[in-house]
């Protein structure tokens, strides 16, 4: 059975940092793209970054470009999040998913596992 398990979401004050991973069993993902989203109450969901197969291209929303970094570990099956200078606006459930290719992409169809998402709430 394929999972993603996200973790490290919590509570952190305006300007903090949390990383969040998302460890995949069940098969390897180490030639699939990796990507974050996030949905925040009342909104759709949305993407955040994106990584490829080999972690040498990312691409990130303008909303947290130069504040978020998306990394992977292959030999771990294991993607990460790091998040610094969080703002309130950030607060969503946030989710990891494997891509249906090497390439990364910005669309939620490009992506076919997902996890079940770690809550950020960020306050001010």
């Amino acid at each position: 059975q394929v999972q993603l398990v996200e973790s490290g979401g919590g509570l952190v004050q305006a300007g903090g940092s949390l990383r969040l991973s998302c460890a995949a069993s069940g098969r390897t993902f180490s030639r699939n793209a990796m990507g974050w989203f996030r949905q925040a109450p009342g909104k759709e969901r949305e993407y955040v970054a994106a990584i490829s197969w080999s972690g040498g291209i990312t691409y990130y929303a303008d909303f947290v470009r130069g504040r978020f970094t998306i990394s992977r570990d292959n030999a771990k099956n294991t993607v990460y999040l790091q998040m610094n200078s969080l703002k309130p606006e950030d607060t969503a459930v946030y989710y990891c998913a494997a891509g249906t290719t090497a390439v990364p992409g910005t669309g939620a169809y490009q992506y076919d596992y997902w996890g079940q998402g770690t809550q950020v709430i960020v306050s001010s």
